[in-house]
């Protein structure tokens, strides 16, 4: 019975630590989507790729320096025959003793330059600048999406704070409700039928709150692991400063320039640069070259101070043939993208009229929602009195009750959609996260 009870202490203990263990954090749209485009692993992976096209772009523009090459050699003969025109045409009778050729010493340094390649260097490096900032563009759009996923995560977890809070208030009237039929069913004043009515409404009621805890805590955390906080983090939505910050930026929405459209029309300038590469292996690659050699063959030939410099040339004869399909396929790569820009261009103003229909809707559901709410309470009230003067039936009450739980909640979303086709606009505009002066590093 002792260790019954050591058992019971300790789990009340674990249970009182991970309780005080759950830390709350107030924040605000803001800091949230200010947390998220500086922390989350999606804004992480966009800044990496940006740098990854930028030491691209560094090594393309390596290509205009000139290689230099430096090699040495020590080669170690054995019993070389060697037959010397110089040994030969020696002015002595006597016959030359044969040279011992035992080692070979060979060093040189060659250096060549580009001078003309039917401007691939040119084009080359002009394409990688393109996708460089395309990528820029890229992440600055990456960005946006993370606000958003931000903004979509708070308006649901709000709603199901919300939820939770109503259905709370709303259960305890439940519960109290109950309390009192089961007096007046004992009293005999009501049937046992509605007690049992009322304790449905309790049991319904209760599935929906754990429902609603349930949607809470999944929404919780996805927002702490998109934002990196500590598992134990309990949000709190600053649903005031939301608010502040819709109202300080009502009427400024217009249609800037979408980072996804900038950075695919920054594909296709790189395309069309990509065809001008293909078009340059029409013509031949001319280069500077020099370098120095220094060369002893022991006992043989020795070379030092072997300067040269020349010009080199070369051309691939076979591209006459070949090159054409690289040209059109290079073309035909440009051409997609043309048509992806056509495309995009068409889907981003569907998009934002699409955004700006549903932000006006859920303005004018909002109103409704208000009505109808007022119209709920006045009609419980009604019921109410006419249900303690005998004049309506348990059913009534009950549907009555349901009617106005129903219509806070409605209330309650509205709210919350409001502010969330809010952003969604701006998303489609491509000012969500300038709309927030979000500071981006």
């Amino acid at each position: 019975m002792k260790i019954n009870k050591l058992v019971l202490l300790a789990l009340l203990l674990l249970a009182f630590a991970k309780n005080q263990a759950q830390e709350k954090k107030l924040l605000t749209l803001k800091e949230a989507v200010q947390m998220a485009v500086s922390n989350s692993d999606a804004s992480l992976l966009a800044k990496t790729k940006v740098e990854t096209s930028k030491l691209e772009l560094d090594n393309t523009k390596n290509n205009r320096y000139p290689s230099v090459k430096a090699s040495a050699q020590y080669l170690r003969l054995s019993s070389a025959n060697v037959d010397s025109n110089l040994q030969s045409n020696s002015s002595s009778s006597q016959p030359s003793p044969p040279l011992k050729v035992d080692q070979l010493i060979l060093g040189q340094v060659n250096a060549s330059i580009p001078v003309f390649n039917g401007f691939k260097l040119k084009n080359s490096i002009k394409a990688s600048e393109s996708l460089y900032q395309s990528e820029t563009f890229s992440e600055k759009h990456s960005k946006e999406e993370i606000g958003l996923q931000v903004v979509e995560l708070f308006s649901s977890l709000y709603k199901a704070q919300q939820m939770t809070v109503l259905i709370e208030d709303n259960l305890k009237s439940a519960e109290q409700r109950v309390k009192d039929f089961t007096a007046m069913e004992e009293n005999g004043l009501i049937a046992r039928n509605d007690l049992l009515k009322a304790q449905l409404q309790q049991s319904n009621i209760q599935l929906s709150l754990d429902n609603a805890k349930k949607n809470t805590a999944i929404a919780n955390f996805k927002l702490i692991t998109l934002l990196k906080l500590p598992e134990n983090t309990e949000v709190s939505i600053d649903i005031e400063a939301v608010k502040r910050e819709m109202i300080s930026n009502q009427g400024t929405i217009s249609l800037g320039e979408r980072n996804d459209l900038k950075a695919l029309e920054l594909k296709k300038a790189a395309a069309e640069s990509g065809i001008k590469i293909a078009k340059s292996n029409f013509y031949p690659s001319l280069s500077l070259t020099g370098g120095y050699i220094a060369f002893d063959l022991n006992n043989v030939l020795t070379v030092t101070n072997a300067m040269n410099v020349g010009v080199g040339m070369s051309y691939d004869l076979s591209n006459i043939f070949k090159n054409g399909k690289q040209v059109k396929l290079a073309q035909s790569k440009a051409k997609e993208t043309e048509i992806e820009v056509s495309l995009m261009n068409d889907q981003v103003k569907e998009e934002v009229f699409q955004a700006q229909e549903n932000y006006k809707l859920s303005q004018k559901q909002s109103l409704v929602y208000d009505k109808a709410l007022e119209q709920a309470i006045e009609n419980y009230r009604i019921v109410k009195d006419k249900y303690d003067n005998s004049l309506s039936n348990t059913n009534d009450l009950l549907e009555a009750d349901y009617e106005q739980l129903q219509a806070k909640i409605n209330q309650a979303l509205s709210k919350a959609d409001v502010a969330q086709k809010y952003y969604e606009w701006q998303f489609a505009s491509g000012k969500l996260i300038s709309s927030l002066n979000i500071t981006q590093n």
